[in-house]
């Protein structure tokens, strides 16, 4: 009944919780998102405990028997032995996992402490706060097994600093482990003979066990109100309550909520799901975030907008009964991004392709022609993408109609007039035309992530652009060792005031120092950063790249005015881009009708062109 379901306040001291959490009685809905607060959150929330200061206040969700409403899991580093859970917690994990852990300072990079000035003897550090929280990150260097600053876990060195570990202050009974510390921490006051000298250091150690009392006795007796909903409370109930609590204190992200919508409808963790698809096809998170891409895919596979909108609005049944549907296109889509030479997110022109190519997939056969057809025109609407205007703003409304009018061809359905859907039907065929040539010319530093900038290199990308010292091929496995190089040099075009961080002086190619040599022209300035070899495998790996040799091969500098010099300079340099930017041109273009490219096609097409 309504009266059953109503909430509870209660009060509940931080001994009792630690206790609850220590024996397992109190787990997350499995919904629920990981640890999330920086250390500098951490130490303010200790700050407040230790200052008896107010927290907010925490929700939970009782459980009766071994009747658990929601898949659940332990706190983080808690232990996982319990074998009888009283509550799920739903609001107050980031609070209540960040004291756990303080009080066993079990954080990998970082070691807690409570300053406390009156036993500072060190003249090292900075003053601190008396009572403020302090941490110290910790490293591991390298042929080493310990954890470095050393002083983190001495006793005597910490004391010495005015530092309290944390973890004296977890309440349970450690009174033998606070008094061994103790010990250590005042050892080598008492090696002397001097009988008032020890005994000013029995006093000493006194006064820090009485003080570590003091400040246990705070924590433990800290109030940590909470709200308690019945066990008999609606599932559906408790899970609307979960997301207007967080939302109102710390606002979840889409998918947190959709998340937790799954599981009141389905009894299945998305997490799981996600996790699985992760392990079987690690190269789709290569694109984008993960989450992202599964809610964007599955909202058009529902015909819904590939947005925040669209995911809140479609069924979330749906969603789960068609995933594997969504798996099997994102993996059809990574596949295909790297067959056209996209191999990660940093070198991806814009992700609003990505949701549209994946969703298509589920209306393409697994094999024959008819897949062949259909991936040809995968390919156009791709490369139409990088290279028009299409997607510069409203991306999602617009991947939308694509969407529907591609999906229309694919299952050879008809329009609106009757006749079968064709490409004049597909806006971004019909309403926009590649871009001009000239637009390229401007085009920033790939590195950036402006379209235009990282569709000038998925062009040599996809052309196997070959390294200029090894001419290995760029492909997945090759990728993470390309780094973003001049053509012409930097230092050479800076003294001129020319700007050298375009998308045409790019070429992504391997370097292990990544150093610039300088002021030389830039034919000599490869020459003398890479092992050349002959002029014929030369012009093969510089051509991979659409690079114009004849143009990249202007020099001369030396000797000229500075006048002189900065003229010719951008004389070349302009020449240059321009020659450039109608190789990748004319490789755009035979990648928007879908045909198969390479340098020599490149080349000659552009040689024919040139000779009309």
């Amino acid at each position: 009944t309504q009266g059953e379901s109503r909430m509870q306040a209660r009060n509940r001291n931080l001994k009792e919780w630690y206790g609850m959490i220590q024996r397992g009685e109190i787990k997350l809905p499995r919904f629920q998102r990981y640890e999330a607060w920086d250390r500098h959150r951490i130490a303010s929330l200790v700050r407040t405990v230790i200052q008896d200061l107010p927290l907010g206040i925490t929700l939970v969700f009782e459980v009766a028997g071994k009747d658990e409403k929601f898949i659940s899991r332990f706190l983080q580093t808690a232990p996982e032995d319990g074998d009888r859970v009283l509550e799920h917690l739903l609001d107050g994990q980031q609070r209540l996992t960040a004291l756990w852990r303080t009080f066993h300072n079990n954080y990998e990079w970082e070691t807690y402490f409570v300053y406390l000035s009156e036993f500072d003897n060190y003249e090292g550090d900075e003053e601190h706060e008396d009572q403020t929280v302090f941490f110290r990150g910790r490293y591991i260097p390298k042929k080493n097994t310990h954890r470095y600053p050393l002083w983190c876990d001495r006793p005597d060195s910490c004391l010495k600093r005015g530092f309290i570990p944390t973890h004296l202050l977890k309440p349970e009974d450690i009174q033998s482990e606070i008094d061994e510390w103790i010990e250590q921490a005042t050892a080598h006051l008492r090696s002397t003979d001097d009988i008032e000298k020890i005994k000013e250091s029995y006093e000493y150690q006194k006064s820090v066990s009485d003080r570590i009392k003091d400040l246990r006795s705070i924590v433990a007796n800290y109030n940590l109100p909470y709200l308690s909903l019945p066990s008999q409370t609606d599932k559906a109930i408790a899970l609307d309550v979960f997301i207007k609590m967080n939302t109102n204190s710390k606002p979840l992200s889409q998918y947190d909520v959709i998340v937790a919508e799954v599981e009141s409808v389905m009894d299945c963790s998305l997490h799981d799901l996600q996790d699985t698809l992760d392990n079987k096809h690690p190269h789709v998170g290569k694109y984008s975030n993960l989450s992202d891409l599964i809610l964007t895919t599955s909202a058009l596979l529902q015909n819904r907008l590939p947005n925040q909108r669209g995911a809140w609005d479609m069924d979330k049944r749906v969603m789960v009964e068609k995933w594997e549907t969504m798996e099997m296109g994102l993996c059809c889509m990574s596949d295909f991004l790297r067959n056209e030479g996209i191999f990660d997110r940093q070198r991806l022109p814009t992700n609003a392709v990505l949701a549209v190519i994946a969703a298509l997939y589920a209306e393409i056969p697994e094999s024959g022609d008819k897949r062949g057809k259909d991936e040809l025109l995968l390919k156009k609407y791709m490369w139409y993408a990088f290279f028009t205007d299409r997607y510069e703003n409203s991306a999602a409304t617009h991947a939308y109609a694509d969407f529907v009018a591609l999906r229309g061809i694919i299952r050879e359905d008809r329009n609106k007039d009757g006749k079968p859907f064709s490409e004049k039907d597909v806006p971004i065929f019909n309403e926009h035309e590649l871009i001009e040539e000239e637009e390229l010319l401007s085009a920033e530093w790939p590195k950036g992530g402006t379209i235009r900038g990282r569709a000038i290199l998925a062009v040599a990308c996809r052309m196997g652009a070959l390294d200029f010292s090894t001419g290995e091929r760029l492909d997945a496995n090759t990728i993470e060792q390309r780094h973003y190089h001049h053509l012409y040099p930097d230092a050479l075009l800076k003294e001129a005031e020319i700007n050298s961080f375009l998308a045409l002086n790019c070429a992504l190619i391997a370097d292990k120092t990544n150093m610039s040599i300088g002021r030389k022209d830039p034919l000599l300035y490869l020459k003398d950063r890479y092992k050349w070899t002959t002029e014929t495998i030369v012009t093969e790996r510089l051509q991979s790249h659409l690079i114009p040799i004849s143009e990249l091969a202007n020099g001369g500098y030396e000797g000229l005015t500075d006048e002189a010099k900065s003229n010719k300079l951008r004389e070349d340099f302009t020449k240059f881009l321009e020659c450039r930017a109608a190789l990748v041109m004319m490789a755009v273009r035979l990648l928007a009708e879908g045909r198969q490219i390479n340098a020599s096609i490149i080349f000659e097409e552009q040689h024919q062109v040139e000779f009309v």
